[in-house]
């Protein structure tokens, strides 16, 4: 892989308590908090697989630690407070059952990733299979040129901001075998790409018509909590503002994607186009759905008798 122009971003975006970026508006203004890109796109997905897994982990992490069944018999799961420490218990089992080590381990391959992107040698003592992984990243990618990595990107249409893997650069055959040249958002995914095609296509989509914001032009300490409480109420001008935005490249394909599948462990590495065509319909829909959750008056309540007005 030949890195041409990789420019990583500070760590950080400024956040709200439920883990929404913070971010001021074009136009200017206070800060206003966006939907997470891979929130807004969550409810195109059928959960019902992961939902069963779920399920099974905390069973097995329940099962290693029968402490947490004797506490769990103590509990109301109808009393609030009960309900808070179910949630923790559950939590406490999943850990336990190592469900959580495949998302550490995706992170973890992530962040090796860079080092790989960036040509520098990885960590001393990296782990043997760690070692096979970013070998198969490495041949897989070869065919790119990178041009971003972890770049924050806002689309106002939609009120969503999130953290694109890739930008990259290719020149080869499209999922055709016609010949295609330009730069296309890229995602590394660490685990099984059989479900959720749609989901991952719309999720590239939503990056692809998306702006570069530089939140840096508007820094604040988190962890000081009276300076970001008046960072959240000062006015920013609609001039000051227009400059943190920029448009992404004229080539960035709206229509391409590509997913670089490596699954933690596997020493394998495979690319995968995905549809962005598809994936903005899936994302304009998941607006409306979005959108149709706030309508009230779905459910009225019964009338036992006809009103006088009715009757006249």
């Amino acid at each position: 892989m030949n890195i041409v122009e990789i420019a990583p971003e500070p760590p950080t975006v400024p956040r709200d308590g439920w883990d929404r970026p913070l971010i001021i508006p074009p136009q200017g203004g206070k800060p206003v908090a966006l939907t997470r890109t891979t929130t807004f796109i969550d409810c195109i997905e059928d959960k019902s697989a992961l939902t069963d897994w779920g399920k099974r982990m905390t069973l097995v992490g329940a099962s290693m630690r029968p402490s947490i069944l004797q506490a769990v018999q103590q509990l109301d799961p109808e009393d609030p407070d009960d309900k808070r420490e179910l949630n923790r218990l559950v939590e406490q089992a999943v850990n336990l059952s190592g469900a959580n080590r495949k998302r550490e381990k995706g992170t973890h391959l992530h962040a090796l990733s860079e080092y790989v992107d960036r040509g520098e040698p990885l960590p001393a003592g990296t782990a043997t299979l760690d070692l096979r992984d970013m070998s198969a990243y490495m041949g897989a990618t070869v065919v790119f040129e990178v041009k971003a990595v972890e770049r924050f990107v806002v689309v106002p249409e939609l009120g969503t901001g999130g953290t694109f893997d890739r930008l990259l650069e290719y020149e080869g055959p499209d999922p055709d075998g016609r010949p295609i040249k330009g730069r296309f958002i890229g995602d590394l995914k660490t685990g099984s790409v059989q479900y959720g095609a749609l989901k991952m296509a719309a999720q590239l989509a939503v990056y692809a018509h998306g702006r570069f914001y530089d939140y840096t032009r508007f820094p604040v300490d988190r962890a000081d909590k009276k300076a970001f409480a008046a960072w959240k109420k000062r006015q920013v001008p609609a001039e000051e503002a227009a400059q943190a935005y920029t448009s992404l490249p004229g080539d960035v394909s709206r229509k391409w994607g590509i997913i670089i599948n490596l699954p933690a462990g596997s020493g394998e590495c495979t690319l995968h186009w995905v549809d962005l065509e598809i994936g903005w319909a899936a994302a304009r829909l998941a607006k409306d759905i979005r959108a149709m959750r706030s309508v009230k008056g779905a459910m009225r309540p019964w009338v036992s008798g006809v009103t006088e007005n009715m009757a006249a």
